[in-house]
């Protein structure tokens, strides 16, 4: 496994996965409420910039490897699910928006092991719409963890809809790369 710093920062981002879940279970006494959402937000903002940052990185000084491209997009699914599953236990969004995001992620990385075991990975690779999708979560997740008014803003209702905007990116994309693997699910069953 080489160890650079576009894998240092995918690392890194899998690290703060936990942060970001136990800041939400501290007792108040430890950390108001309101310092939990601000600092859950923004280490969340954290951990989805060494997202950009370590793909960007790893393009620019070739230093892509088979292991970070596997565990990239863990790092991304992994921190999405954990704050979602926050999310639904702190009352933030429901149950089926989590689902919906959650059930179309193990979906999709199935298909595309599959794809990948008969050669036809291509048919599923990522495409605009996957990253319209991860760019609503990016935007939503955050907010919905802040769950504060701040100069006026109220994040809590920008990130339900942000949100709801991603489920429906999240269909929608789960759509296309099921229609685009349908010819050799087809072909194969």
């Amino acid at each position: 496994m080489p160890m650079n710093l576009p894998m240092i920062l995918t690392w890194i981002r899998i690290v703060l996965i936990p942060l970001v879940v136990g800041i939400y279970f501290l007792p108040e006494t430890v950390m108001s409420l309101s310092m939990q959402n601000w600092v859950g937000a923004w280490v969340f903002v954290f951990a989805a910039t060494t997202d950009f940052v370590d793909g960007y990185l790893a393009r620019r000084w070739n230093q892509m490897s088979a292991f970070g491209a596997f565990l990239d997009p863990v790092a991304d699914k992994l921190m999405v699910g954990a704050a979602l599953i926050v999310l639904v236990d702190l009352g933030r969004i429901g149950p089926f928006i989590a689902l919906i995001i959650i059930g179309r992620e193990i979906t999709i990385s199935a298909l595309r092991e599959w794809m990948a075991s008969i050669g036809a990975r291509n048919s599923v690779a990522v495409n605009w719409l996957g990253k319209f999708k991860t760019i609503a979560q990016m935007v939503a997740i955050p907010m919905l963890l802040a769950h504060e008014t701040w100069m006026g803003i109220n994040f809590q209702l920008l990130g339900t809809l942000a949100i709801y905007v991603a489920a429906v990116l999240t269909v929608w994309s789960m759509c296309y790369y099921l229609m685009k693997a349908w010819p050799e699910l087809r072909d194969r069953s």
